[in-house]
């Protein structure tokens, strides 16, 4: 088994660790205060450079921090933005790597996935992706001894990525992260309207009614609305920004937002 190196340390985000571990403390401790007092069974996090998303991020990974104890395993899975496939697509890594260290793999899980063929292995989408990447120095912080399942969803029906939500739930030692940014490219008032759209859909749990104009992981997010409408989660919008308020400029922008699900 090998480990996935990074591929997009020191240009999504810091490539050195010291860096990276401040900037990453630094989003989680300024993060906007989280809804509620449940613990989140799921988040959505958005992907993009940490300077224009990284503050969104963190205001979905401090939800988690009542649960740094007790989760052994992420469920990550975001879109696949550099190779088109069907399905659901795992690594044959045993870990993969950040400059924060490895991050070990549930192999176990993935072999069972594998076998029931509700996913099947393709290095060549993972090895370029950023999508997952930029979470992990997240997961690293809240849940360092905690393993992960990453995958990647093409761009086809949810309900593939539902199953395989499904079949990995499992109880408070599980946690999902779906990984997505909402609108891209239009100007800051546009984009404003249309997140806080999104957003409605998503806190009415409307499984099947985010296209991709709306989020580019508009099939996990998908899956898992379907999947916290069936169990009955309630969700919320942690915050909701664009990249004209985090960096500028505001005539052309990417929607971030942070969900939580309990």
């Amino acid at each position: 088994m090998t480990t996935r190196p990074a591929a997009v340390a020191g240009m999504f985000y810091p490539g050195e660790a010291k860096r990276l571990e401040a900037a990453v403390e630094r989003y989680i401790s300024d993060a906007r205060p989280a809804a509620g007092d449940k613990s989140p069974k799921a988040i959505i996090a958005p992907h993009a450079g940490y300077q224009y998303s990284g503050p969104i991020a963190g205001s979905a990974y401090a939800s988690l921090i009542s649960q740094t104890k007790n989760v052994e395993r992420v469920i990550l899975v975001g879109p696949s933005h550099r190779m088109p496939f069907s399905g659901v697509a795992c690594s044959g890594a045993a870990a993969f790597a950040t400059p924060l260290g490895a991050v070990p793999v549930d192999r176990d899980a993935l072999a069972a996935l594998l076998k029931d063929g509700l996913i099947s292995q393709n290095d060549a989408a993972h090895a370029p992706e950023h999508s997952l990447e930029v979470q992990l120095p997240f997961l690293q912080r809240i849940f360092p001894g905690a393993q992960v399942v990453p995958l990647l969803a093409g761009d086809d029906d949810s309900s593939g990525v539902a199953a395989v939500l499904a079949r990995l739930w499992g109880g408070p030692e599980t946690v999902i992260v779906v990984s997505s940014d909402l609108s891209h490219y239009h100007d800051h008032e546009t984009a404003c309207r249309l997140d806080r759209e999104t957003a409605d859909v998503i806190e009415a749990r409307q499984a099947g009614a985010v296209g991709f104009d709306q989020a580019c992981g508009a099939t996990p997010v998908n899956a898992l609305l379907q999947i916290v409408a069936e169990k009955g989660l309630s969700a919320a919008t942690l915050d909701l920004r664009n990249s004209g308020d985090t960096v500028g400029p505001r005539d052309e922008v990417v929607g971030y937002g942070a969900f939580v699900f309990g």
